[in-house]
Order: structure tokens, then C-alpha cells, then sequence
């Protein structure tokens, strides 16, 4: 029987190492994988390069890793929560790549689907498109965009069972499943783990041959960006 369950975030992020590129899931603070940033935080890995839809807030996230200044290259779609990546951006101590958020979506998923690349209408005009290969089709120019090619893909599902099935749970879905399988290895961590045969297969979300590893996280604090809320009459 197929078994890629590991202890712990320690155990399934071991061999990560300096320099390497790591997807990694959540958008905003929703579905974001806490117990691997920390751990990554823990091991003081360094030179980052980090595919993610954005960069966390100041004191959570990915933020905890900008605060170590573990990130050398950041690609995200949006950045506008985060105080001290603007400030790491603007002094030249972060290198940023700005990518529009359905373009990186599916340079996740070409990733994972073995698709090189793939032709899009976002951007074209732009600074977006600037050293890109143009290509008109049907009368409307599109932009060549290339898959990512990423070290590790780290994800945060809400179940899974030790074959690493995957399902997720309302909004976290967002960048998690487009992210797994993208990279050269998946970890996934779950807030429940079971048994393989535990799951219906009808509700699975990601099939367990696109994770590598998996572990039940611990203690998730699963914060709300911003919260509004109406006054009281």
C-alpha cells in the first residue's frame, strides 16, 4: 500500500535547501501552509525564490520569512498587505517579479500538467510582455508564457489520506491546487490525515499521485487578513 505520510513539517521539508525555488500555496492568509513557513523559518534556509500569490502580512505568512530576509526573488500577483516587502522592494534588497494573478495561476498549472507553455492575451501592451515572444491568433496578440519550474511545491489542504489524496475546503482551495504536483516535489499538510480508503473518491480534489509527502499540521491559527465588520444599531 501506498504510504507518503511523514511525522511532521521537519521530517517532509528536510532536505530543503539555499537558493531553491518553492511554490507555495494560500492566497492572502486563507489556505496558506502555517506549519511549513514555520519550519522553513526554524531551518534558516536562505536565498529563497518564492512563487506565491502574495507575500503574507508584516508578522505572518511568508511575511516571517521577509522578515529574515530568506526571500531573495519574490513572484506574486499582488503585494499590497505587507509593510516590509514594500519596504525590502524599494530599497533593492527584494527582487520582484509582478505576474497578473490568472497568468500565474496557470503557469502553476501548466507546471503540473507537464505544459511548457502556453499563450495569453494578459499583458500584451505592457511592461508585462517586455523580452516575450508575441503571437497573433484570430486577429488578437497574445504573450508566450513559460510554466514555472519550481524545487518544491508546498500546499495546505483541509483532508487527505496517507496516499496523499487531497480536499480542500471552500476558498482555501485557491492556489493550492493548481500548485500541486507543479514542482519537482509536493509536501502537503492537512488538518486531518486518515487512512487511505477513508475518503470518497468522488470528493477528491487532488489525486495523491501529484503530492510527494504529507503530514497532519498542528495548532493553525488561520488569521483573517481584514476583518470589516457593521456597527451595532
Amino acid at each position: 500500500m501506498i504510504n507518503k505520510k511523514v511525522a511532521n513539517a521537519q521530517e517532509a521539508l528536510a532536505d530543503v535547501q539555499d537558493n531553491q525555488t518553492l511554490m507555495v500555496g494560500g492566497f492572502g492568509l486563507s489556505g496558506i501552509p502555517e506549519n511549513s513557513i514555520a519550519e522553513l523559518v526554524r531551518k534558516n534556509v536562505m536565498g529563497l525564490i518564492c512563487i506565491s500569490n502574495n507575500a503574507g502580512v508584516d508578522d505572518f505568512g511568508l511575511g516571517l520569512l521577509l522578515q529574515k530576509k530568506q526571500i531573495k526573488k519574490m513572484i506574486a500577483s499582488y503585494v499590497g498587505e505587507n509593510a516590509e516587502f514594500e519596504r525590502q522592494m524599494l530599497s533593492g534588497e527584494l527582487d520582484v517579479e509582478l505576474t497578473p494573478q490568472g497568468t500565474l495561476a496557470e503557469k502553476c498549472r501548466a507546471a503540473q500538467a507537464g505544459i511548457p507553455a502556453f499563450f495569453t492575451p494578459a499583458g500584451y501592451g505592457t511592461e508585462v510582455a517586455e523580452g516575450k515572444e508575441t503571437r497573433e491568433f484570430n486577429g488578437k496578440m497574445y504573450v508566450m508564457e513559460e510554466a514555472y519550474q519550481a524545487d518544491f511545491a508546498i500546499v495546505k489542504a483541509w483532508k487527505g489520506d496517507e496516499a496523499g489524496n487531497l480536499i480542500f475546503r471552500g476558498t482555501a482551495r485557491n492556489f493550492n491546487a493548481c500548485m500541486a504536483g507543479a514542482g519537482k516535489i509536493t509536501i502537503a499538510e492537512v488538518e486531518e490525515l486518515v487512512p487511505v480508503g477513508e475518503l470518497d473518491p468522488n470528493q477528491i480534489h487532488i489525486p495523491g499521485i501529484y503530492v510527494k509527502r504529507i503530514f497532519q499540521g498542528t495548532n493553525y491559527e488561520k488569521r483573517i487578513e481584514q476583518r470589516t465588520v457593521r456597527k451595532r444599531d
